[in-house]
C-alpha cells in the first residue's frame, strides 16, 4: 500500500502555526516533517522550514499551510494527525501517530 499526503491529517491549530511561520518566509516556502533515525525509542520527528519542497515530496495543504513530507518518511506517517498544542508545557507540534508501538514520555521519538 502507498501512502499519500492525503494520508496525513493536519488540524486547524497546525495548519494556523504553519500558515504564520511560513508567512515570514519567501514565497513557495515549505513547512518539512521528517522522520529521522534516533531519539530514546528508535526514531524521531523533525521539524524544519525550507524554501521549496523536493521533486519526490508529498505535499498537504490546508488552510494557507504547505507541509512537504519526504518518500523516506511518509510511510511512518501513515494514518497519522499533525497538531500543534499550546499549553502550560509549552508550545509544539505533536503527531498523534497509529503506527507507533511505543514513545518516550517527551513524545518526539517512537518505534515502530
Amino acid at each position: 500500500m502507498t501512502t499519500a499526503a492525503s494520508d496525513i491529517a493536519l488540524t486547524e491549530q497546525a495548519a494556523r502555526r504553519i500558515h504564520a511561520i511560513l508567512a515570514n518566509e519567501s514565497p513557495g516556502a515549505v513547512f518539512r516533517v521528517s522522520v529521522e533515525g534516533g531519539g530514546c525509542s528508535g526514531f524521531q520527528y523533525h521539524f524544519a522550514v525550507e524554501s521549496a519542497p523536493g521533486a519526490e515530496d508529498a505535499l498537504l495543504e490546508h488552510a494557507g499551510a504547505r507541509v512537504a513530507i519526504d518518500p523516506a518518511s511518509i510511510g511512518f506517517l501513515a494514518g497519522a494527525k499533525i497538531d500543534f498544542v499550546d499549553d502550560l508545557m509549552g508550545q509544539s507540534f505533536r503527531i498523534d501517530n497509529p503506527n507507533a508501538v511505543a514513545s518516550c514520555g517527551c513524545g518526539t521519538s517512537f518505534a515502530v
